[in-house]
């Protein structure tokens, strides 16, 4: 699944270009909410086939992750990681490109965040550790996808391989790094743990850190770029045509690293904001998996780092509000990965229904009539 493709102007009016940008912004808005709608659909036929009461468990979701104050802070403190790392993906996605190793980047700038953290937070003042800790989360990241990025400009290595190896490396590096040289003194496999006076400052009157400013800042950051800035053009046409990218004096190997780099640091440094926000310690084996969780946001929000806001507080609600719904349905957590894959299911349904209406062909296929000749 690619960019959407640029539209170019023409000389119309712009009375006549009016219905034309309204009918085009309710079709976007249909593609991006319509595999929701139908994705929560279609699990309310899975929980009334297991006996469970859909609406009540919707209900739940929207109280627990939205009505209650503290459901409501905890949805937007979770917004912080899921929007950096949708603005890494979309960076290396609108080349064309897949990094499917965010969950080892994460991880891995994790452990060097919450191994370091309690020494440089004890040696320095809080805003200069902050910035340090964030500068070194950024650096790993982008560290963790120069193999892949390497491999891709130079070999054309299928990078959906390499990231996804890199990706299972970086967690069992992450993991041996807790248990090992960054193990604290507590008898739990985890590290030492940064005071909560030197966690990060939260927006007064609130429990919600200042990690949620630097997220909203940081996609607006990516949208100026790939919006604003020769990098992002380069990005598009690399993304659009590799060959015509090449012909039209883009290096492409350069951009693919810079590309991977971004996309990286940008993970990285959400390790750094979860950690220094919320946990200040990380225990072995901790993984929350929010890459593959992001991936199907990125798409719906067509690839634009300010449209994945929206998205971002309704994975937060339904995270925050779906672990007390699935308590009071007595479901598995994991039944939230459900409404995701189905999400997923109906986003490729709807982008291949789109698809082809675009090209003038039915839906349905045409059934040939008795004795019509072969065309």
């Amino acid at each position: 699944m690619s960019a959407p493709p640029a539209v170019p102007l023409t000389e119309t009016s712009t009375e006549s270009l009016a219905p034309s940008r309204l009918a085009g912004a309710a079709d976007a808005t249909l593609r991006s909410v319509g595999p929701i709608a139908l994705a929560l659909f279609a699990c309310g036929l899975i929980l009334l086939a297991i006996g469970r009461d859909p609406l009540s468990f919707y209900g739940d979701i929207i109280e627990a992750g939205l009505l209650r104050p503290s459901g409501l802070q905890d949805t937007i403190t979770r917004m912080a990681p899921v929007l950096l790392i949708a603005g890494g993906l979309i960076i290396v996605f609108r080349a064309n490109l897949w990094n499917l190793g965010s969950d080892g980047q994460f991880l891995l700038a994790a452990a060097m965040v919450a191994g370091t953290g309690p020494a440089i937070m004890g040696a320095l003042p809080a805003p200069l550790g902050w910035a340090l800790l964030c500068v070194i989360a950024m650096t790993i990241g982008a560290s963790w996808t120069l193999i892949p990025a390497l491999l891709k400009a130079h070999y054309g290595m299928n990078e959906i391989i390499t990231t996804l190896m890199m990706t299972f490396i970086g967690i069992g590096a992450a993991n041996l790094l807790v248990k090992g040289p960054f193990k604290g003194s507590s008898t739990v496999p985890q590290t030492a743990i940064v005071p909560t006076d030197l966690l990060l400052p939260v927006i007064p009157g609130t429990r919600i850190h200042i990690g949620v400013i630097i997220a909203l800042v940081a996609v607006g950051i990516v949208y100026l770029v790939l919006s604003r800035t020769s990098f992002g053009t380069r990005l598009d046409v690399l993304g659009a045509n590799p060959r015509a990218a090449a012909h039209l004096g883009v290096n492409v190997p350069r951009v693919i690293v810079v590309a991977f780099a971004a996309s990286g640091a940008l993970i990285g440094l959400a390790a750094a904001v979860d950690i220094l926000g919320i946990f200040g310690y990380m225990r072995a084996d901790w993984n929350p998996a929010y890459g593959l969780k992001v991936i199907p946001l990125v798409f719906l929000a067509r690839l634009n780092a300010i449209a994945v806001v929206p998205f971002a507080a309704f994975f937060g609600v339904l995270s925050i509000g779906g672990e007390f719904a699935t308590r009071q349905a007595d479901l598995p957590s994991d039944f939230l990965l459900l409404v995701i894959g189905l999400v997923l299911i109906f986003m490729v349904a709807t982008q291949y229904l789109s698809d082809k209406r675009a090209r003038g062909e039915t839906i349905l296929p045409r059934h040939r009539q008795r004795g019509a000749p072969d065309v």
